[in-house]
């Protein structure tokens, strides 16, 4: 198999889709398994007593392994190739996922998640530079759009293979590890088409964090509205007498909202020279729709329509932060900050529920809104700022 044709600077011509379809499949099995195994974890250890300081200690880990595997993702690559890594990685995120079944102790289980989690981190870095690097630069909105469809259906999909496989024995573990193998088959194919790093990167990994603000600080807002949101929005509406199954139904609403909005949003990027002000408006929409809630928690039908809406603008920060990040760098220069880009998500997924959390003990369930509002001010802030920088830089 060859490379995607490329014109005479450098650029892909059309969308080259066994390399969309291995990246793709690929992260999308695995986010099936993360979505599984996520409530099937937290159940177990419930089930074994532990106590759930110790088992939000333990799913932290989540969020240690990424920081910690991002840095070297991008060395990997290039030491052993990109679909080598990958496969890789697949191999030890499934040995991973069958072995929390096996691992009796719970201090094996802190271990098995930085394995797991590092493993799936590596995954998504790759996964993501490969559809970047092969996305035609006229339609990389499209493309990521189809990609965070795709992985937002991966993960409505995991939940349901929960429900279906119950928390007992050892089938559930086995489906998930087999899902995640499942993904060499896609990756194997295209294996000779994935991108090559025949140099590393310039610069320091920390460098990649500043080097494109719009895309690092728009990921880091969107893990932390998207953790903490997730995780607290159910304490936030019983807290206002709201029935835990229309909770339940919120959170589905906002879910559909994300898958939805993926691919027009992409659209749109792509028809925009210039992507930081479509960011800056759905941080903008992202304020005004944080501190809305207050106002609306008590009308299901409002705040169902918000939350569809919402759920799509949170989400594009996501997809259109790729995007723009993919607009302005190339080669091991873009693994690096792909890399970068998830290392902050990663920093997001641990300040959102932390910060939600503290402000609602503080400041009473309002804080909640006020907490959403404030990650999505600080990107609004960033946004104002980076004029100002670049004028001193120059």
């Amino acid at each position: 198999m060859s490379q995607p044709t490329t014109d005479e600077n450098g650029h892909v011509e059309t969308i080259h889709w066994p390399s969309l379809i291995a990246a793709t499949a690929a992260i999308s099995a695995v986010g099936i398994a993360i979505g599984l195994g996520l409530p099937l974890l937290s159940i177990i250890l419930e089930k074994r007593g532990i106590s759930s300081t110790l088992i939000g200690l333990n799913a932290a880990m989540a969020g240690v392994a990424s920081m910690a595997a991002a840095p070297l993702t991008t060395k990997l690559a290039h030491d052993f190739g990109v679909a080598r890594t990958m496969m890789l990685a697949v191999v030890i995120a499934a040995f991973s996922a069958l072995g929390f079944y096996y691992a009796q102790d719970f201090w094996m289980w802190f271990p098995l998640r930085f394995t797991f989690h590092g493993a799936t981190t590596t995954l998504f870095i790759l996964s993501e530079f490969w559809i970047n690097q092969a996305a035609p630069p006229k339609r990389r909105g499209l493309v990521l759009g189809i990609y965070a469809t795709v992985l937002a259906v991966g993960f409505a999909v995991g939940p349901l293979l929960f429900s279906k496989l119950g928390s007992d024995g050892v089938l559930p573990f086995l489906v998930g590890a087999i899902i995640i193998l499942l993904a060499l088959i896609p990756i194997f194919i295209a294996r000779n088409e994935s991108p090559v790093l025949d140099e590393k990167p310039e610069r320091h990994f920390f460098h990649y964090i500043f080097l494109v603000p719009s895309a690092t600080a728009a990921v880091f807002a969107f893990g932390a509205v998207s953790a903490g949101g997730l995780s607290l929005f159910p304490i936030y509406a019983l807290r206002e007498s709201m029935p835990e199954s229309q909770a339940a139904v919120l959170l589905t609403v906002m879910g559909v909202g994300n898958m939805a909005f993926q691919i027009p949003l992409g659209l749109i990027s792509d028809k925009m020279r210039d992507r930081r002000p479509l960011l800056f408006g759905m941080a903008v929409l992202g304020v005004m729709g944080a501190l809305s809630l207050p106002f609306l928690i008590h009308d299901w039908v409002l705040m169902a329509i918000v939350l569809f809406f919402w759920g799509g603008c949170v989400s594009g920060l996501y997809t259109v932060g790729l995007a723009h990040l993919g607009a302005r760098l190339s080669g091991s220069d873009l693994a690096a900050a792909n890399a970068a880009f998830i290392f902050c998500y990663a920093v997001g997924t641990v300040a959102g529920p932390q910060g939600i959390g503290a402000a609602m003990d503080v400041a009473g369930n309002d804080g909640f809104a006020w907490a959403l509002a404030g990650f999505f001010a600080f990107y609004v802030l960033v946004s104002l700022a980076r004029p100002l920088f670049q004028s001193k830089q120059s």
